[in-house]
């Protein structure tokens, strides 16, 4: 069965354009995954994880921390609990008081800190020690995933990401137009496709000039003028979809395709602007209306 309808009377119902919507969807899912594992294709190697020695080096640091953070808390509470002793032994003292039970308190109290000062200084040592390693380890890293961007495999995967983008929207706008020139009501299915090349190329775009421009520190100039370029691009290409569309409208309703005066079929100029209304076919030199998708001749487009 034939879906050739006449797209300018008939619009797309709410069911096809919900179905478009979740077939946008569906589709940037699937572009979205590409883009993304295109990196663990042919990116380069290692650039955002550890090899197996250096993750080992980072736990070793991070249990070195795990284990120093309870003996600094510990020598903190021997500290305060060694003023207290020292302060029950003095204010003893200085009331003449039997002391002896006092002094051993103070004793252990300072056996204990001295106890856990040197479990400290061993602890710290080690994490310091540890720490310093994984620093490195880090750096390292980080030189890496920096050679990394700068690499030819970087710049491999960002051409393969923009020849994909490229490809898609190209290929979903031609098959629009080919569906619009053929009147047909799968029309939504690509401007749904359209529409995920088109937010997919959006992500494109931000991924790698955020790699080389802080947004956030340029201002809000910087979203004003993308907002303003995008805007007025959106605006004249639906101008020249109207352009299009609205010639087809006034041809097919017998009015002037440029002022949409009344036109009678045997008149070769507009009564109201003055302007041609037919012109040579390409194909077959015949006249034929200007604005008419074919020609009534020939039925070259």
């Amino acid at each position: 069965m034939s879906t050739r309808v006449e797209t300018e009377d008939i619009s797309s119902t709410k069911s096809e354009k919900f179905l478009a919507v979740v077939l946008a969807a569906f589709v940037l899912i699937g572009s979205g995954w590409l883009y993304w594992k295109a990196y663990d294709w042919v990116g380069p190697e290692s650039a955002y994880s550890y090899t197996q020695e250096q993750q080992k080096i980072i736990d070793t640091a991070d249990r070195a921390h795990e284990n120093f953070y309870p003996i600094e808390a510990q020598l903190e509470e021997d500290r305060l609990n060694l003023g207290q002793a020292r302060s029950d032994l003095n204010l003893a003292v200085d009331r003449g008081e039997d002391t002896k039970q006092l002094e051993q308190e103070y004793r252990d109290a300072q056996a204990t800190f001295a106890k856990t000062q040197a479990e400290y200084a061993v602890a710290k040592e080690k994490r310091d020690v540890a720490e310093a390693a994984a620093q490195k380890v880090r750096d390292d890293q980080e030189q890496a995933a920096i050679d990394a961007e700068t690499s030819w495999r970087h710049w491999l995967v960002a051409g393969l990401r923009l020849l994909f983008i490229a490809g898609m929207l190209i290929g979903s706008l031609l098959w629009t137009q080919k569906l619009r020139m053929r009147e047909s009501r799968y029309v939504p299915i690509g401007f749904a496709v359209t529409a995920s090349a088109t937010i997919l190329s959006f992500v494109f775009i931000v991924d790698y000039i955020t790699d080389y421009i802080d947004i956030l520190e340029l201002g809000p100039i910087v979203l004003s003028a993308l907002g303003i370029a995008a805007t007025i691009g959106a605006f004249a290409l639906l101008q020249k979809y109207l352009a299009k569309r609205t010639t087809r409208i006034r041809v097919r309703k017998r009015e002037c395709p440029f002022c949409a005066f009344p036109v009678r079929h045997d008149q070769a100029h507009c009564e109201g602007c003055g302007r041609s209304v037919t012109a040579e076919c390409a194909e077959c030199h015949q006249s034929r209306r200007v604005g008419t998708p074919h020609c009534a001749n020939c039925g070259a487009a």
